[in-house]
């Protein structure tokens, strides 16, 4: 575990933003990514009977749409212990190998930081 006191003052904000959505929203995920120019993207799980995208699948669609080139970090909230494989490809797509996805629990606490490699 981590204290998520001791993150960055950047990472602590996209896991607060992720553990937000995920408040807010009602959903089992919530997620937030960081572009090259510092920017955040903010989303939750979607869950429609035509379209199921998982939280950070979701922000980073939402970086793409708005022009991001790449991706510094990633942060999801989940009761999951780690990211799918399909959660680290799509941030692979736009960050790249190396770039931090920051797995933390509903309460906020950062349980570990894979890559997206």
């Amino acid at each position: 575990m981590t204290d998520t006191s001791a993150l960055d003052p950047e990472d602590r904000k996209i896991v607060t933003l992720a553990r937000s959505a995920r408040a807010r929203n009602g959903v089992p995920e919530g997620a937030a990514v960081r572009d090259e120019t510092g920017r955040t993207y903010v989303a939750g799980t979607v869950a429609l009977a035509s379209l199921k995208l998982s939280a950070l699948q979701t922000a980073v669609a939402m970086a793409v749409a708005s022009g991001a080139a790449s991706l510094e970090a990633a942060a999801v909230v989940t009761e999951a212990e780690t990211v799918t494989a399909e959660d680290r490809a799509a941030v692979r797509d736009l960050g790249g190998a190396g770039t931090p996805v920051l797995v933390a629990g509903p309460d906020g606490t950062v349980r570990a930081t894979e890559t997206a490699g």
